[in-house]
């Protein structure tokens, strides 16, 4: 097969089908209960960052990435990245992690993390985590816990439990309804938004 074939494209709504079924046909049913799909489940990935290979109309291969928290710092969190067997080996999913890369730097991001195997992802340019500097909210070999610095310094600030970004939005505004609510008075902070939940991939 000549890569050539191949067509990496922006991931949308349309595609959820065939990404699941390869979701399904790398991880298993067992995907659900780690760690990374919890903090998927809390609000959902990000399509702006997240792409897929397709060949003759047919998606290959699939990355996705999720707006994190941690600490003071805020990243991207790259995965599931997934290849269909008939294609692997073959530099697709290198090419997805580098196209995921581009996108988060272009996007502004300040680190993207992950969780997998050195091996494989530290010749694309990640480093472990220092042990202790962060956690997830189920257990993990620290080992696998895998950044991607972008900005100086991002991934200092990146510490304790790992959460979707869309948590720490509502943390944060909580506080400030309090305030308003004890004063009788609008908060003067603008509305956040905060996505409805996806279902995890």
């Amino acid at each position: 097969m000549s890569l050539a074939d191949v067509k990496y494209l922006p991931e949308t709504p349309a595609h959820d089908p065939e990404i699941e079924a390869i979701n399904d046909e790398a991880f298993g049913p067992g995907r659900f209960v780690l760690a990374a799909y919890k903090i998927r489940e809390s609000g959902g990935h990000d399509r702006s960052m997240s792409f897929v290979a397709v060949k003759d109309g047919t998606v290959i291969a699939s990355v996705r990435m999720t707006r994190v928290a941690a600490g003071a710092g805020r990243a991207m969190m790259l995965g599931p990245l997934a290849v269909r067997p008939a294609y692997k080996n073959l530099g697709i999913g290198r090419k997805l992690v580098a196209i995921a890369l581009e996108a988060a730097r272009t996007a502004g991001a300040s680190a993207v993390i992950l969780v997998g195997d050195e091996p494989y992802y530290g010749p694309l340019g990640f480093k472990r985590f220092p042990r202790g500097q962060i956690t997830m909210p189920r257990p993990v070999d620290l080992d696998r816990l895998l950044h991607h610095e972008i900005k100086p310094g991002a991934v200092a600030r990146f510490t304790g439990e790992v959460c979707h970004a869309n948590m720490t939005r509502v943390a944060e505004l909580v506080p400030a309804l309090a305030r308003s609510a004890a004063t009788g008075q609008a908060s003067v902070d603008p509305p956040i938004a905060v996505a409805p939940p996806l279902r995890a991939s």
